[in-house]
């Protein structure tokens, strides 16, 4: 494979797998396993209202800032980073 290819291959992997755990917390926690969380507490909060609600919001923005550093990562890698 060539540099472009590889590069664009590795993007890929890293989005399909940041977007795999932004489903698992949103949906599965906030929707498929609420009833098994339910019986655990957060803040005064069933857990799986408090991911439906907002853990799901609080990991998709961590999820960005670990897209930001992987892309950073993988620029650096492959030359394609901002020289600064």
């Amino acid at each position: 494979m060539n540099n472009n290819e590889s590069y664009w291959k590795a993007n890929v992997t890293l989005m399909m797998s940041l977007l795999v755990i932004w489903f698992l917390v949103s949906f599965g926690c906030g929707i498929l396993f609420v009833e098994y969380l339910n019986q655990f507490r957060l803040f005064g909060f069933k857990l799986g209202f408090w991911f439906s609600q907002q853990g799901s919001i609080y990991v998709f923005v961590i999820l960005i800032f670990v897209y930001v550093w992987g892309m950073n990562k993988l620029d650096k890698r492959y030359g394609v980073d901002e020289d600064e």
